[in-house]
């Protein structure tokens, strides 16, 4: 399924730290299409621990984080204009 992970982390001491930890956690599971919001292609179990690695990063009085689902059929559902995506994550990729 095709998750949207979105946050905004507070500028306290510590949200710098907090900031890179997110944005390389949500680099581990998916591509990052705008500066805090990642494209995360997930099944249920990997959900489950990007979830649970989230929630120990964020500071909840700070931080606000949000998820949209767009499910196994978003490519019907993703549309975009300007800068093309870099790969089409549910593709074999050669490297």
């Amino acid at each position: 399924m095709m998750v949207v992970v979105s946050y905004d982390v507070g500028q306290d001491e510590g949200g710098q730290k907090r900031l890179r930890k997110m944005a390389k956690l949500c680099e581990g599971f998916g591509q990052r299409v705008q500066y805090s919001v990642f494209e995360c292609l997930v099944d249920p179990a990997q959900w489950v621990n990007l979830k649970a690695h989230i929630s120990s990063i964020i500071n909840p009085e700070y931080d606000s984080v949000r998820f949209y689902f767009l499910g196994a059929n978003w490519k019907r559902r993703v549309e975009s204009l300007g800068k093309q995506r870099s790969f089409e994550p549910d593709e074999p990729m050669i490297i």
